[in-house]
């Protein structure tokens, strides 16, 4: 996503006063890095934790050893415990937690082949789960993910906008 497009998107952070903050795996810090571009960033970006490994994610952010062993780390379900982990840290309006396979190894399978990315977005204690598959080498398909999340942002900022003027709306009819 070029700078400008970041921009827009803080600036809709901005203009509903949200915060938003990153639980990272494969994007390694590259999803804080790109949305900091923005202007107005520092006023919307809590923070991102990079867990990598599975032991990050584990003493960092609250995934259970089970799930880990049991889904492995590239998984929805550690996903999942990833943004309610980041989310009892960094209590941020908006949470987003990725993970998956940029390479060769870990838990590649016929079923999850790399280039899976799975990622879960926690606003207003609403949990999405959302599965991508994307196509190229490792920074190619970090690249491709982080903007999936913006795009997926935008959307999210789009909904939020036309739920707030329904309210606005509403509250003007009561008060008539």
């Amino acid at each position: 996503m070029e700078t400008p497009e970041i921009d827009n998107l803080v600036k809709k952070f901005l203009q509903f006063k949200l915060t938003v903050a990153f639980a990272e795996s494969c994007t390694a810090g590259l999803l804080a890095s790109e949305f900091s571009k923005g202007v107005g960033s520092s006023e919307v970006l809590l923070g991102s934790v990079v867990t990598y490994h599975p032991l990050a994610k584990h003493k960092l952010l609250g995934v259970s050893q089970d799930s880990l062993s049991l889904y492995t780390a590239e998984s929805q379900q550690v996903t999942n415990e990833m943004v309610m982990g980041l989310h009892k840290k960094l209590p941020a309006d908006v949470c987003v937690a990725i993970t998956g396979l940029c390479g060769a190894g870990a838990s590649e399978a016929d079923t999850k082949p790399v280039g899976t990315m799975f990622f879960t977005f926690l606003h207003q204690n609403h949990a999405q789960e959302v599965r991508q598959e994307f196509e190229g080498d490792c920074v190619s398909v970090r690249e491709q993910a982080v903007d999936f999340i913006f795009t997926h942002l935008g959307e999210l900022l789009e909904r939020y906008s036309e739920q707030y003027a329904a309210q606005a709306v509403e509250t003007r009819t009561k008060k008539s």
